[in-house]
């Protein structure tokens, strides 16, 4: 639907506002020219290391991005209006919910959507179903109750400040809230048909680092959802149990069921960890940006290069829509320069453009601070001074991999492949605040915001 013009007004008065609260307030009064502002890139290179891409990377010594609506606050927390239906127990979840609510935060939810809000959130669902399934004994909602519980979950979120469109951002409705196609629900049930205390010792804390490649409590929990799929196993002449049409969907369905009882069995903080770790797994395998037409790229940069001025032209032209998506994390954009390098390549652009044209892996990611986040879970904080604000990995200057003519997916898992100059991880290092991170953040999504708007 097309916005009138009273709407399109009000936005842009929203827009100029923010802007102008910016400029006008102590955070942002070191930032008041744009001569400033540009400079800030080169402020933040001369904090990196020297990373060579055959080399060994330096530790990640993250810089604090804050949020570009860091001047205002989100302790007036509104009352939410509840349905008085739902049978869950939001009190058990309180500082989830908090937390949640800070993950999401208004108009900076979009850019964080497949890294840090929606991981969280489906999270706090699967651990709000499965904490009140200890008074209701039942691992899923019927959906009435669905529509009435997940209409209270949003009304609280934004109630401390979280966008009020996460469903639509996120792709949740109420039949996440149910069992689906899985034909166990009941928590009696449950513990009799799967292996619970398999569950326990592989899922109760998860290596973070290594359960993406190990996948110990991945197994675990597929084996779980397997048992309960069996449930639809049918018996045949001999009287053996073979399998009726158990597809995908359903053992997709059953997973759900046991993570919400696993949720059941953890501290909220420790469930919080294990969801989050498991579905980092999930995000770093793809790249979830939308990758453009390459031919004007291919047209500039074909294999009779003879103009490389216009071919890195088209190149930055391409990127540049490119950056006004999302943030991402490392792997999300290894793979995201993976999958551009092989499209281009399709096209038999043979030359390694990425270098010709100086395209590094924070290109991939919302600009204009080139903020990469960690490939490990991470949230957004809230303190009264500096507002919402996150962590941002930008010591990943490193010129993104031209893949191979005989390419194999580059993976963190894969020892044989040495991905260049990931960087290492630093033990216990402190992030560092930088005022001009958070006026060039304003001043990218306010952009974006006034591109969307027009």
């Amino acid at each position: 639907m097309r916005e009138t013009i009273p709407q399109k007004l009000n936005l842009k008065l929203i827009f100029l506002f923010l802007l102008l609260f910016c400029f006008n307030s102590s955070d942002c009064n070191s930032m008041n020219n744009m001569k400033s502002s540009l400079q800030f890139i080169k402020k933040v290179d001369n904090l990196l290391p020297e990373i060579s891409p055959s080399g060994n990377p330096e530790p990640l010594y993250p810089l604090l991005a804050p949020s570009p609506l860091s001047p205002f606050t989100i302790t007036n927390n509104t009352a939410p209006k509840l349905s008085g239906l739902c049978t869950l127990d939001f009190d058990s979840i309180n500082t989830m919910m908090s937390m949640t609510a800070i993950d999401c935060f208004t108009v900076f939810a979009p850019y964080l959507a497949n890294v840090v809000c929606c991981p969280q959130f489906k999270a706090t669902l699967v651990i709000l179903i499965g904490q009140s399934s200890k008074k209701t004994k039942t691992l899923s909602l019927n959906s009435t109750l669905s529509k009435h519980c997940l209409s209270d979950f949003d009304q609280i979120l934004m109630g401390q400040g979280a966008n009020n469109s996460l469903q639509k951002i996120c792709s949740v409705g109420p039949s996440n809230l149910t069992e689906g196609s899985c034909p166990v629900k009941d928590v009696d049930q449950f513990e009799k048909m799967v292996n619970t205390s398999k569950i326990l010792s592989k899922c109760g804390k998860i290596d973070l680092v290594n359960e993406c490649c190990q996948e110990v409590c991945q197994n675990a929990i597929l084996e779980g959802a397997k048992d309960l799929a069996s449930v639809s196993f049918e018996l045949d002449a001999m009287g053996l149990k073979r399998p009726s049409d158990i597809s995908n969907r359903v053992v997709n369905d059953c997973k759900n069921i046991v993570l919400r009882w696993l949720a059941s069995k953890l501290e909220p903080t420790r469930a919080k960890e294990v969801l989050r770790g498991l579905a980092n797994c999930n995000l770093n395998k793809v790249c979830p940006l939308v990758l453009p037409n390459v031919r004007p790229v291919a047209h500039g940069c074909h294999n009779e290069l003879s103009n490389e001025t216009s071919c890195c032209s088209a190149m930055e032209n391409y990127v540049s829509h490119l950056q006004k998506q999302s943030f991402l994390t490392n792997l999300q954009a290894l793979n995201c320069a993976s999958s551009l390098g092989k499209k281009l390549q399709k096209e038999n652009v043979t030359n390694n453009v990425y270098n010709l044209c100086h395209i590094s892996l924070q290109d991939f990611s919302l600009q204009e601070s080139g903020c990469l986040l960690p490939s490990l879970p991470s949230d957004a904080t809230f303190d009264t001074s500096s507002g919402v604000s996150f962590l941002c990995d930008l010591n990943d200057h490193i010129p993104a991999p031209w893949p191979s003519i005989s390419h194999i997916p580059a993976s963190s898992c894969n020892r044989t492949i040495k991905i260049p100059a990931l960087p290492a991880a630093a033990s216990g290092q402190k992030g560092l605040y930088n005022k001009d991170a958070m006026f060039l953040l304003l001043y990218a999504i306010a952009m974006l915001l006034l591109i969307t708007i027009l």
